[in-house]
């Protein structure tokens, strides 16, 4: 599993609508001072609470918009995707091993584990920040088979995103662009590793 959009969302826009009411203004914000690939070197295990004031430090007109990355960041996760959940669940209670592998800062993850006990049913996860490689990088699914001694055709995963699907299905994984958990959840019916029983 994914976890952000699959198992649980997560949104900056929660926090930044209220920050930035103008529409337009704060697509300019998103676009150049706290763009997807800054964020994402946090992701990669740069820390972000230095990171976060560093970048503030440089941008001083937009200080406070930037600090509020780091200190509002509880507010961007949530709420559980419940039917995705009841999956992992499901699977856990057949004995099928469930494995996590998500692009996550290390102290953002620590927040969201903290609040979401289900995030360590995962009999292993791998973590962006611990291994300094993002989705679609190929070297963090490599981890994932290294950790788990998995054979790449006997793995199925879901992600959000359809680069990351891509990279997983090149290595000979089983992919779902996940939209919705109804779409999940036929998708593991399919794959034969739930009945609907499961999910009853």
């Amino acid at each position: 599993f994914d976890i952000g959009e699959v198992l649980l969302h997560w949104s900056p826009e929660r926090v930044y609508a209220r920050l930035i009411p103008d529409a337009e203004q704060r697509a300019l914000f998103f676009r150049d001072i706290c763009p997807p690939e800054w964020n994402a070197a946090f992701d990669r295990g740069a820390p972000m609470p230095q990171g976060v004031a560093d970048h503030a430090a440089r941008h001083p007109a937009h200080a406070d918009l930037i600090l509020a990355w780091w200190a509002d960041w509880p507010q961007m996760i949530g709420p559980a995707i419940e039917g995705s959940v009841a999956c992992l669940k499901a699977l856990k209670a057949r004995g099928v091993p469930v494995y996590g592998l998500t692009n996550f800062a290390a102290e953002t993850f620590e927040i969201a584990r903290a609040r979401y006990p289900f995030l360590d049913d995962f009999d292993v996860c791998v973590v962006s920040a611990h291994v300094k490689r993002n989705k679609p990088e190929p070297e963090i699914y490599a981890a994932l088979e290294a950790r788990t001694g998995a054979a790449p055709h006997t793995l199925f995963f879901a992600d959000d995103r359809p680069e990351n699907v891509a990279a997983a299905e090149a290595r000979g994984w089983h992919g779902h662009v996940f939209e919705h958990a109804e779409g999940l959840q036929a998708a593991l019916i399919g794959h034969g590793l739930l009945n609907r029983e499961d999910l009853a």
